[in-house]
């Protein structure tokens, strides 16, 4: 007969993530103006290829 051996696990203790940064760290105010910008340049983009198909010769 085999007899089994009771052993104790600890169970780990489950902690809610913390924040990777602070929302008011420059980091995000620093990629929220890089969105801004390429938006802008996207936006300028468009308007320049639309002149451009606009005042092409035909």
């Amino acid at each position: 007969m085999t007899t089994h051996r009771m052993t104790t696990q600890r169970m780990p203790r489950h902690r809610s993530p913390q924040p990777l940064a602070d929302p008011h760290r420059p980091v995000e105010r620093a990629v929220l103006a890089a969105l801004f910008l390429a938006v802008l340049a996207g936006l300028a983009w468009i308007c320049g290829m639309i002149y451009t198909v606009a005042t092409w010769p035909f």
